[in-house]
């Protein structure tokens, strides 16, 4: 009989916490998380609390307290795995807004947006340039009578469609590309970072350009938006200064009458009610966890939080890894550093995180890197030398081809003997499904030239400038 895990948490983060410990021969139990949030099935088991077992320094065993039709039990686990998110309660900031008491208008945060039919006619200010906002914003630009976007610090807005109609992901979150924007310059990298940002349209035209362009926080993905804006059927506007009864009053000035409703879509917080605070240590609004999943102060590392992080890459493949390694630090087929260590690791990441991310990024993280580390602790990490020797082929589509998650599944444990071949053939499954009408044979990317086409203008300089000296 495994180790008995508590998996707390419903979504993507807990489904893949219940395989990772199931390949491992470890015993998860489900459970969802506390009912002050809201669960998923209307007949769930909640966590009411989870605290230390009596004898936590030797063991690492967790008491879990959880209710359900108003009855409470408690049970005795070696190891629980944290699987809420960092979505979890909506952030509807209304103290940062003078005058939103005196709004005799709708208000309410994007979690409660339902559909635009009920707002036929109406108008409608959105706060937050986000996903959420820019989403709602363009789907009511079909049905209510004026739309406008209020942001306080302007965002990169891209398109799904990349290059030549490519998915954008399998073009940009490739391991050259990652090497290229960790290692060039910092000015070259930047430059490239804006270039790619703007290659669809100029962001300072549309009045969406971010405060600080170099930083990389998680762009938003919207295809519509350039264009209702260009249409006129959505404005973008700065931060609101101050509401009255029925009109917005923003920075620079200008005035929005006769509003109907405000939909904050101002993001969300995390919190975790069922553990004591001394557990998940927090530091200037940073939650303190080596590498995104262990809290590095506690004797024995039997507790993991999963999810816990936002990368510009796909959360699936990101949760699978977590998960994996947690399950085999619980197995104790894996080992953890040291705690000053881990500590040393969490402070460099944090100020690299500020660089990179700014403050209030906390949770950003490098998605390659990120994902290279994690499977590093459990042997999956592809070695990229080692393939260009014994598999060319293979080596120039893992370096300079899409980072998809098969690439963590051709060594270590969970290995799969499929990787190699759904490496070689992801193009063909990404493009198929488009080819509802044949015209003629798949046309795959050419990464070199991708690369070049890119790089072109400042080679050519460069070329010039030897020239003439």
């Amino acid at each position: 009989m495994g180790k008995k895990v508590a998996i707390i948490g419903a979504g993507v983060s807990g489904l893949a916490s219940i395989r990772s410990c199931l390949e491992e021969g470890l015993e998860p139990t489900f459970f969802e998380k506390s009912n002050d949030i809201g669960g998923l099935w209307k007949f769930s088991t909640f966590v009411s609390s989870v605290n230390k077992h009596p004898d936590f320094a030797t063991t690492g065993q967790w008491d879990v307290t959880t209710e359900r039709d108003g009855k409470k039990e408690s049970a005795v686990f070696d190891a629980v795995m944290v699987c809420s998110g960092h979505h979890v309660y909506p952030n509807l900031p209304k103290k940062s807004f003078p005058g939103l008491n005196h709004f005799k208008g709708k208000c309410f945060h994007s979690r409660d947006y339902k559909e635009p039919g009920v707002f036929n006619g109406k108008r409608v200010l959105v706060v937050g340039l986000g996903n959420s906002g820019c989403d709602i914003a363009t789907e009511l630009s079909r049905t209510a009578e004026q739309v406008m976007i209020s942001s306080r610090s302007g965002s990169w807005v891209m398109s799904r469609v990349w290059d030549n109609g490519y998915p954008w992901d399998m073009l940009l979150v490739t391991r050259f590309g990652t090497f290229l924007k960790n290692n060039l310059p910092t000015a070259i990298s930047d430059w490239l970072y804006v270039k790619q940002m703007n290659a669809r349209f100029k962001h300072e035209n549309y009045g969406l350009m971010p405060l600080n362009g170099v930083l990389r926080k998680e762009p938003v993905f919207n295809d519509e938006l350039p264009a209702s804006i260009l249409c006129g059927i959505v404005s973008v506007k700065p931060n609101v200064k101050e509401f009255t009864g029925t009109s917005a009053i923003f920075e620079d000035g200008t005035i929005f009458e006769g509003i109907d409703c405000v939909i904050f879509a101002t993001g969300y917080s995390f919190a975790y009610p069922f553990l004591d605070e001394s557990i998940i240590k927090s530091r200037n609004n940073e939650i303190i966890l080596f590498k995104g999943v262990f809290p590095p102060l506690l004797e024995k590392s039997t507790i993991a939080v999963i999810g816990f992080v936002q990368s510009l890459g796909a959360a699936i493949p990101t949760v699978d890894l977590q998960s994996r390694w947690a399950a085999q630090v619980i197995k104790g087929t894996c080992t953890l550093p040291s705690m000053e260590d881990m500590m040393n690791d969490i402070n460099e990441k944090m100020e690299k995180k500020r660089k990179w991310f700014g403050k209030s990024e906390t949770i950003q993280t490098d998605y390659i890197v990120y994902m290279d580390e994690l499977s590093s602790f459990i042997g999956a990490k592809p070695n990229i030398p080692w393939l260009f020797l014994t598999d060319p082929k293979l080596a120039m589509e893992v370096y300079f081809g899409p980072c998809s998650p098969y690439q963590f599944r051709l060594v270590g444990p969970g290995q799969w003997p499929g990787a190699r071949n759904a490496i070689l053939t992801q193009w063909d499954r990404s493009l198929k499904p488009m080819q509802t009408r044949v015209v003629g044979r798949l046309q795959k990317p050419c990464f070199f030239f991708h690369w070049l086409k890119l790089f072109a203008i400042p080679i050519l300089l460069i070329a010039v400038f030897l020239v003439l000296t």
